[in-house]
Parts: structure tokens; sequence; C-alpha cells
């Protein structure tokens, strides 16, 4: 599995480089230095686990994750303990206190490694959905067997995604990040980290904010395509 460190002190990169090399499961494939720097590694090294301190010259680690359109397994690397409630409020899997100790690192090696085998269990289990799969959606006492291709956009709202089709908008009990390795990546888009879109409904492209896209849909949705992923998306529709 890749990772990658984000710390802006060189000493704790090469302790945590150290303490890492037990464990051959973990490929680490690069630093970074601060938010800006890993925002660039993360987009070109694509790793699975990013160890990420929190203070940091400029943007601090919780910043970072909130500029990610697809956070990776987060592991926490502090010296300051009065972050950990808010850390588990970003979905991280540990939050490893400086020094770290080898015990503690191994503990979060193994959830590491348990939250991928479940993860392959799971899209072993689930196949890739294409656009001419039919999908049973409930919504309250509402019902549909709707096919995806119908559906246009796929919005976040916590734990629940609403999903369009037609005139409708039902909620339905999943993370977008789940419909993002599901959903087939030729059809459907992951626009920034609350939108998928599905490309055979846009309608129209415009420059947007930073080097972004907004994307209009037919229908009338306007999604704008973050910085990072505007690229993807323009090889996608050949632009």
């Amino acid at each position: 599995m890749k990772a990658l460190i984000v710390d802006d002190e060189r000493l704790a990169r090469v302790e945590l480089r150290r303490l890492l090399a037990p464990f051959k499961e973990i490929k680490i494939v690069g630093e970074a230095v601060n938010a800006e720097d890993a925002l660039n590694k993360i987009t070109e090294l694509r790793p699975e686990i990013i160890f990420l301190d929190i203070q940091m010259p400029g943007k601090n680690g919780f910043q970072l994750l909130e500029e990610l359109d697809s956070v990776p397994i987060v592991v926490f690397t502090t010296a300051y303990d009065e972050y950990a409630l808010k850390a588990f409020e970003y979905n991280a899997l540990d939050y490893l206190l400086k020094p770290i100790e080898p015990k503690r690192l191994e503990d979060s090696i193994k959830k590491i490694l348990e939250k991928k085998a479940k993860e392959k269990a799971i899209q072993t289990e689930h196949e890739t959905l294409s656009e001419d799969d039919q999908v049973f959606v409930k919504d309250g006492e509402r019902c549909w067997f709707v096919k995806l291709a119908n559906i246009k956009l796929f919005e976040s709202e916590g734990n629940y995604v609403r999903l369009y089709f037609d005139e409708n908008k039902p909620l339905i009990l999943r993370t977008l990040n789940y419909l993002d390795e599901r959903l087939d990546g030729k059809t459907f888009f992951r626009a920034n980290r609350k939108h998928i879109i599905n490309l055979k409904w846009v309608e129209g492209i415009d420059p947007w904010l930073n080097g972004g896209l907004l994307v209009r849909l037919k229908g009338g949705n306007k999604i704008e395509v973050s910085r990072r992923q505007a690229v993807k998306f323009k090889d996608i529709m050949s632009l």
C-alpha cells in the first residue's frame, strides 16, 4: 500500500520512515513538508495512506483534508493531544502522539490492513455498476426502480446521497465515496468532494475559479469541477 508522510519537521519524517521500515505491506512513495506540497504529491502519487502532522506552517492538516476531493486513509501524527476529538470528526483511522511508540504504530498498521481487507471483500462482493444497470431506490414511503443512465447527479449530504433523476431527488443511506468506488468511471465522474456527475448529461462547460471548470447538466444543474479534477475531466472529455 502506497503511503505519503506529511510533516514539516525533517527529523520527524526520518524517524517515521525508520519505524515503518519493518512493515513490508507499506511502501512510502514520498514526503511532503507542508499542505501545498502534500496536495501536489497526493495528486501525483495517489497514496492510499497519509501519515499527517496537524500543526504546520501555512495550512494545517485539517485544512489540507478539506481541500481533497477524495481522502485516503488518514493517520494523524502530532505532538498535541488536544486535537484527538476533532481528528476523528475527519474520519481519521488513528491518532498517534509523538514521539511515536512502535507498539502504537503496529496497532495502526493492523487497523489499516483490516480496513483494506474489508474494502477488498466489499469490492469483490459488489461489482461495478454501469449505466445499463437498474437499482432499487427507497426514500420514506416512495420507491423507484431506476436505470443508472437516467441519474444525472449524485450529491453528498453527510452520510446520505441525494439522487437526481426525472423530477425526483430521493436520499439514500450511502456515502459518496462508496458510490464512487462502485460506479463505472467511464460514465460517472467525481467532480468534487460533494458531487458525482453522469457525463452523458453534460450540456456545456465553462472556465471557473482557480483553474476549475463549471459543468452545466441538462435540466439546469451547474456543478463545479475542482482544479485537480479538471485536468482529469478534460482528458476524459477530450478537450
